[in-house]
């Protein structure tokens, strides 16, 4: 029977880095699949050339992109502000908020309604570290749950991002909490193709002023062996501890 999977995102390309194999293979099989991004993503690390069109809406339309990639039926911003990795949050833009500033119950019902409106059986979201700590993953991590409990979505899975990447990731002095046991992982190496499509789709991530390459222009070039052992397998953490599978 088909089902409604629903992806909760902080920025344009985490839904292909993080979560793209098991959408495109949702979307291969039938189910239909909703995308929600919290953030417009201006903050991301780019070339000058991109930052002078304006990233939020180079990033929008990138986004529309890899969703099309991916087979996505509908794609939703939230439209808050990213809120950046810096150790202090910028000033709000004009007429935005950056997303960690916006009320949880503010931005929870807003997702709820969404997951309302599509009868949504499934939300892919972040877990309480939101994979590295970012603060804008965080906020998706406490905006997804306060979403699920308010629309009494069926099932809720967190990303399971691996501990050791993490690590290295995470910014400076932050302390990562323990995170729940993976309970389901998806074999996406069919989807492989699409989802490094739709993370090359993210071209504005994959360019920078510095002569060095930025990583997911390197891991995407990766061969094919090296691919699917790195992103071959998406896995999860079921909130219910089961170890159903996803589709």
């Amino acid at each position: 029977m088909p089902l409604t999977l629903l992806a909760f995102h902080a920025h344009p390309d985490d839904e292909a880095i993080l979560t793209g194999g098991t959408l495109a293979r949702a979307a291969a099989v039938g189910h239909r699949v909703i995308l929600v991004t919290a953030t417009d993503g201006a903050l991301g690390l780019t070339s000058s050339r991109y930052a002078a069109q304006g990233l939020a809406s180079v990033r929008a339309a990138e986004l529309r992109e890899s969703a099309r990639l991916l087979g996505v039926s509908r794609v939703e911003q939230l439209g808050y502000a990213d809120s950046g990795l810096g150790p202090v949050t910028l000033d709000d833009p004009p007429g935005q908020v950056r997303f960690v500033r916006v009320p949880v119950a503010e931005a929870a019902e807003r997702l709820a309604a969404i997951l309302r409106e599509e009868s949504v059986d499934t939300l892919l979201t972040y877990d309480v570290n939101g994979g590295y700590g970012h603060p804008d993953h965080l906020q998706v991590h406490r905006v997804g749950a306060a979403a699920a409990q308010l629309a009494q979505t069926p099932r809720v899975l967190e990303v399971a991002v691996s501990q050791r990447v993490a690590r290295l990731m995470k910014p400076r002095g932050l302390a990562l909490a323990p995170v729940r046991p993976v309970t389901v992982e998806v074999d996406v190496r069919e989807q492989l193709d699409a989802k490094v499509a739709a993370m090359r789709a993210h071209e504005s991530q994959l360019r920078s002023d510095s002569a060095l390459p930025r990583n997911i222009d390197l891991l995407t070039r990766l061969p094919r062996p090296a691919l699917e052992r790195l992103l071959g397998r998406e896995r999860f953490a079921d909130l219910s501890g089961s170890s159903d599978p996803v589709l």
